[in-house]
């Protein structure tokens, strides 16, 4: 798989880090959280693509946040690509969102609640853009085949999929290691999505939950696994995000956690 300038082979490269803000929340933070992802993963020599969503679509409540929308949002993303420096990637949630991405951001990315849409897997395969599908929660990991083949169809094999926990009982998920392996055998580069496995949906009523505690510790083992990189949404005060803040972890605790990933599939790979 090959995003800006990274390319991104199985088993073989430095761990590709997706990182970044859940929502673009205004217009100046974001650019400032890009620049420090891009000091600490230059650092260590890893792959970076700056996530950050224009329009959160899913939001659990109709009151929530959903960002400056597709216009606006995808503009801002256009300006951080240039003026960081760094691939960006965002999520999109309808056929139309795809093609006005293109020239905008590098990468798309397919919401684990619309794996199976596709229409949606189709425009974003047919934009020539990278494209990472989340595993929905509600699918096994063998169960990704059909949406990696939608993609394929339209002649894009610039894919990747990402593990992101899958359904547990009520406001509950859960990582089943195994996964990575398993998904690994359609030859794709695997992600694993450690913000998101530790979330509580609708826990909260109006909001999702969460703990970030654990995300560090799903991460290790998720690279230990194998894992080819890492999706991570962070915020400078997680308890101020206007989205997912409680599952996010804190972007001074990024280097630390980066550092240690890199060691761990350094030490698996020998």
């Amino acid at each position: 798989m090959r995003v800006g300038p990274h390319t991104i082979t199985p088993d073989k490269s430095p761990l590709l880090v997706l990182a970044g803000p859940c929502v673009l929340e205004d217009d100046t933070s974001p650019f400032a959280i890009a620049r420090e992802l891009r000091e600490i993963t230059g650092e260590l020599g890893l792959p970076f693509v700056f996530k950050a969503s224009f329009d959160k679509a899913n939001r659990t409540s109709l009151d929530s946040f959903r960002g400056p929308g597709p216009e606006e949002g995808l503009q801002l993303l256009a300006a951080i690509r240039e003026e960081v420096g760094v691939p960006v990637i965002t999520d999109v949630h309808e056929p139309a969102h795809c093609e006005l991405a293109v020239g905008k951001v590098d990468m798309l990315q397919i919401p684990a609640f619309l794996c199976r849409q596709t229409d949606l897997l189709l425009a974003a395969g047919k934009s020539g853009l990278a494209i990472n599908v989340k595993k929905g929660q509600f699918l096994a990991p063998w169960d990704m085949g059909p949406a990696l083949d939608k993609v394929r169809s339209t002649g894009n094999e610039n894919v990747s999929l990402t593990e992101r926990g899958v359904s547990f009982g009520y406001n509950t998920l859960v990582s089943d290691m195994r996964s990575i392996p398993q998904m690994k055998r359609y030859g794709v580069p695997i992600i694993f999505d450690a913000t998101h496995s530790v979330q509580q949906p609708s826990a909260q009523g109006a909001t999702s939950g969460g703990d970030r505690t654990m995300a560090p510790v799903l991460a290790r083992a998720a690279v230990a696994a194998g894992a080819d990189g890492l999706f991570a949404e962070t915020h400078p005060d997680p308890d101020s995000a206007k989205s997912d803040g409680p599952n996010m972890i804190p972007l001074r605790d990024m280097a630390k956690l980066l550092r240690t990933l890199r060691d761990i599939q350094n030490l698996v790979r020998d």
